[in-house]
């Protein structure tokens, strides 16, 4: 009966040891570095310690999961303002997705927006020559009437206040027309515009890049952590729009993908180590702008990592220090 007794206790033994191994294998490790630089292994964080950023690792050491350290209400703030942009942003491109499906379904050649064209600068210049004839005859029959006065004044006699009168409205009929023959310029200076960046966009989206991006030039990037330029004027607004291109061809890893007067943008990263960079003008006022540069990674631990880490920061840090560098060159030649 003894016997049986210490069996009993031998095998209850063994059964809380491995009950007790299992437990501790089923629990998780965390690896931190503190700010003093020294790292840290333990199943368990001190609560002084969870502001720190970790990672909770495998059985075989690999990382599973990355807790970002705490935020700062700094930190916070600028996140919320940053999504608010990202906002804004991604109006634009939902705005470009929506005008790329128009041009497609409307367009099916680069000779059908040739055509296209063509159509429009003919009835536009079709136009222009009944605005111009009709400005002829106004202008022959203003001089008419001029001349009509003034041999009424040589012979001493009033000029009737009907020439008058009908002087007056030929002239502002002249002037009327005037104003026709510019708005139908500026009609065709705006179709050419409009249809040099459907055309452009229009080949990007249906014939495969030949070349890679070559031209790498130093740009931009803003104050306040946001990646943010504020316009002063439309003019310099659109040589900072310049640069700011620039300078999303040199950081970006990717691809380019959209280019337009409001949105600059590069395809999503691919790899883990990748940035993708996109510029967009957001309307503050009627005559003011913001550019706001955005930086994105890989959706990734490693990827989020990246975006988090110094090479970025550096990035933003650098943009709006730069456009007001390239703009004060540009100003001195």
């Amino acid at each position: 009966m003894s016997h049986c007794i210490v069996r009993v206790s031998v095998f209850l033994s063994c059964l809380c040891c491995l009950l007790s191994s299992q437990t501790a294998i089923a629990k998780k490790m965390y690896r931190w570095v503190d700010d003093q630089g020294k790292t840290f292994f333990s199943d368990q964080v001190p609560p002084k310690h969870n502001q720190f950023r970790r990672d909770s690792l495998s059985k075989k050491g690999r990382v599973i999961e990355v807790i970002e350290k705490a935020k700062t209400k700094e930190q916070i703030t600028q996140d919320n303002r940053l999504a608010e942009l990202r906002k804004e942003q991604d109006k634009l491109i939902a705005t470009q997705k929506t005008h790329d499906k128009a041009l497609l379904s409307t367009f099916h050649s680069k000779e059908d927006l040739i055509n296209g064209l063509n159509a429009k600068f003919e009835t536009l210049d079709s136009e222009k020559k009944i605005i111009a004839g009709n400005l002829e005859q106004l202008k022959t029959l203003l001089n008419w009437q001029q001349k009509q006065a003034a041999l009424l004044e040589r012979d001493g006699k009033k000029v009737p206040q009907k020439s008058l009168t009908e002087m007056q409205s030929t002239q502002e009929q002249i002037k009327k027309t005037e104003r026709s023959a510019l708005v139908n310029m500026q009609k065709k200076q705006q179709i050419e515009t409009e249809y040099k960046a459907n055309f452009d966009r229009f080949v990007y989206l249906t014939e495969p890049a030949t070349d890679e991006h070559e031209v790498k030039l130093a740009s931009i990037i803003e104050a306040n952590k946001l990646g943010l330029f504020y316009c002063h004027n439309d003019h310099q607004c659109n040589k900072a729009w310049d640069i700011g291109h620039k300078f999303v061809n040199f950081y970006s890893t990717t691809p380019a993908d959209i280019y337009n007067d409001k949105l600059i943008m590069n395809r999503l990263p691919a790899t883990d180590s990748d940035l993708s960079l996109s510029l967009s003008k957001i309307k503050l006022t009627d005559t003011n702008y913001q550019l706001f540069l955005d930086i994105r990674c890989r959706d990734s631990s490693q990827g989020r990592e990246l975006c988090a880490g110094q090479k970025v920061s550096s990035i933003r840090a650098s943009f709006r220090p730069y456009i007001n560098n390239a703009l004060a060159r540009a100003a001195q030649e």
